[in-house]
């Protein structure tokens, strides 16, 4: 099993999506490379920690590799916009790719390199390695399967194309 943790605006739907692609072990919503120790929600909310909304990705990558988790991702984010996705702005709700193993860099250059040709302007998703990660509250935790009619700014027909998603 391999590990990567990917912001991408709130995690609610993040976290939800990803954990339809086949090939997802496990996912957790949390905060990524803060700058506080152990930050809570509330603390982002505020302004007193520079941490990110992001989901840890438990992943098994001989049914999903690290290339196509990535194209999957790249979906469901605008990586053209600097602390915004949907609804939702503030510096937590930026996109990166955090990771974990040096081994992956390449690949994940790659794919932004990939990326950058679709659109005029610069990709603003930043790539760096996991400096920490907390575990968000319970309530975070599959929000979306505990409250089906809750806000997401992910198109909900992207679940639909996460489910049926094969190598």
């Amino acid at each position: 099993m391999k590990k990567i943790y990917l912001a991408g605006g709130c995690f609610w739907g993040v976290e939800h999506y990803l954990s339809l692609l086949n090939g997802v072990i496990q996912t957790t919503v949390g905060y990524a490379n803060s700058d506080i120790e152990a930050p809570s929600y509330e603390d982002l909310k505020a302004h007193r920690s520079l941490a990110s909304e992001t989901v840890e990705v438990v992943y098994d990558e001989n049914i999903i590799s690290l290339k196509e988790l990535l194209e999957m991702f790249f979906l469901i984010i605008d990586p053209t916009i600097l602390d915004r996705q949907g609804h939702d702005e503030g510096h937590q709700y930026r996109t990166g790719i955090y990771y974990v193993n040096d081994e992956d860099v390449e690949q994940i250059k790659s794919s932004l390199t990939e990326l950058s040709l679709k659109y005029n302007e610069p990709i603003v998703t930043e790539m760096l390695p996991l400096d920490n990660f907390t575990i968000a509250e319970e309530y975070h935790q599959d929000y979306l399967i505990k409250n089906p009619e809750g806000y997401c700014h992910v198109d909900p027909r992207m679940f639909e194309i996460a489910r049926k998603f094969k190598r």
